[in-house]
């Protein structure tokens, strides 16, 4: 991906651990790597198909300056989130934040911090069989259209599915989401934990009845096997309930570990329950 950098920018702001840091301030130093695509500001000579290097220093400049913190490490982090959330065109920023007046008590040039921050796109697979199912999955939608660091680009038309596993419960209603966002992995899945709570989410049962159901089905391409988490969404493959909504906005998004499209492996869930059919008649 292109890149417009800003280098040493040279700020004067009030960050820092100690009191004295808040009240007197100290020079900072900003370098900063945007990542865009300048195809077709090359093609049209238009400033508008680009990102203004000069706005951008003025807005870092006012960010540092109207904000206080303690740590380095949380302006780096403000600063990448409000670029990302002020420009359209930016797709990822590499930040290096300096401060050479640090107050270690030792002779050295500089300390700093720098961060990489960029936009993601995942989808979100959506389920409930409790109470208002339609008005827990709107509840959803609308939730994530309000979560910083979040933006919903697209929502399938909501499925009704027999219940997997546990089959002793009532119907489910399915849909699932493309979802913009800079939040990482486990921070959306945290989110996601929020929403379910505020639908009254109960977990007693495994694959058992809920209100809300949400689950991380793709982010970007990355594989992620964690003990709370695992991306690409397992058994996804046999879930026509995952699978049928998600070739609606999706069917070309390919899974990382099968290297099949999400098209494909419907096609492959239908010929199976054909079968499974046939063979019960």
């Amino acid at each position: 991906m292109d890149q417009i950098h800003i280098k040493n920018l040279e700020v004067y702001a009030h960050h820092g651990v100690f009191p004295e840091e808040n009240a007197l301030g100290q020079r900072f130093v900003i370098s900063a790597s945007l990542f865009t695509d300048t195809w077709a500001a090359g093609q049209t000579d238009e400033l508008s198909h680009s990102i203004h290097y000069g706005e951008v220093s003025q807005r870092m400049k006012r960010y540092m300056e109207t904000h206080t913190h303690k740590l380095l490490e949380r302006v780096a982090q403000g600063l990448a989130e409000d670029l990302l959330e002020t420009y359209p065109l930016l797709q990822k920023v590499r930040l290096e934040l300096k401060k050479p007046w640090a107050p270690v008590g030792l002779p050295l040039e500089t300390v700093s911090v720098e961060i990489e921050r960029g936009w993601h796109t995942a989808y979100i697979a959506l389920g409930s069989n409790l109470g208002d199912k339609e008005g827990y999955l709107n509840l959803a939608v609308q939730e994530l259209r309000e979560t910083r660091g979040c933006q919903v680009e697209a929502v399938s038309s909501y499925l009704r599915t027999e219940p997997y596993g546990y089959v002793e419960q009532d119907e489910f209603l399915n849909g699932c989401l493309r979802l913009r966002t800079w939040l990482p992995p486990l921070q959306l899945l945290s989110r996601l934990h929020e929403i379910e709570q505020k639908a009254n989410r109960v977990r007693e049962i495994h694959w058992g009845p809920r209100t809300l159901d949400l689950d991380i089905i793709f982010y970007d391409k990355e594989i992620i096997d964690l003990p709370e988490l695992t991306v690409p969404h397992r058994d996804m493959q046999r879930r026509d309930f995952v699978l049928f909504p998600l070739e609606e906005i999706a069917p070309w998004a390919r899974h990382p570990v099968f290297g099949k499209t999400v098209s494909e492996l419907a096609g492959e869930l239908r010929e199976a329950k054909k079968m499974e059919r046939v063979e019960s008649e």
